[in-house]
């Protein structure tokens, strides 16, 4: 075995060993992965009403995890029925808006519970 070929092995045992808030990723693929360190395609996302919106009948809805705010915003004015110029805003924890281009697989590593995020929606702004 080269020089040459001992790093390039080492180069690609540590990208297949990549972190994520300090917890490792293991591929899908791997036969070492175990349920719990997995992640999902998909996130469950519950949506919850506040203010003025109208109740949903369907709360929970599996969301790619590289889909961006903006689209679940779009998705919510489609179900209800609202007019293409009409508000919509969405609040993690009761509390604060997210950036419409941020990825909701981000937003559920970081305040999703219990296999879920919660998102609460109304037509006029509520919190934060």
């Amino acid at each position: 075995m080269s020089e040459n070929e001992s790093t390039q092995d080492t180069t690609t045992e540590s990208a297949s060993n990549v972190s994520v808030g300090g917890h490792p990723v293991l591929e899908s693929g791997s036969a070492t992965a175990s349920p719990s360190h997995q992640i999902k395609p998909k996130v469950d996302v519950l949506l919850k009403p506040a203010g003025d919106a109208p109740i949903m009948k369907k709360k929970r809805w599996a969301v790619e995890r590289s889909k961006k705010v903006s689209s679940i915003c779009d998705f919510i004015k489609k179900y209800i029925k609202c007019d293409p110029s009409d508000s919509m805003f969405l609040y993690v924890s009761q509390s604060f808006a997210p950036a419409l281009d941020t990825p909701v697989g981000t937003l559920f590593d970081c305040y999703g519970s219990d296999g879920k995020l919660v998102l609460h929606y109304c037509k006029t702004a509520a919190w934060g």
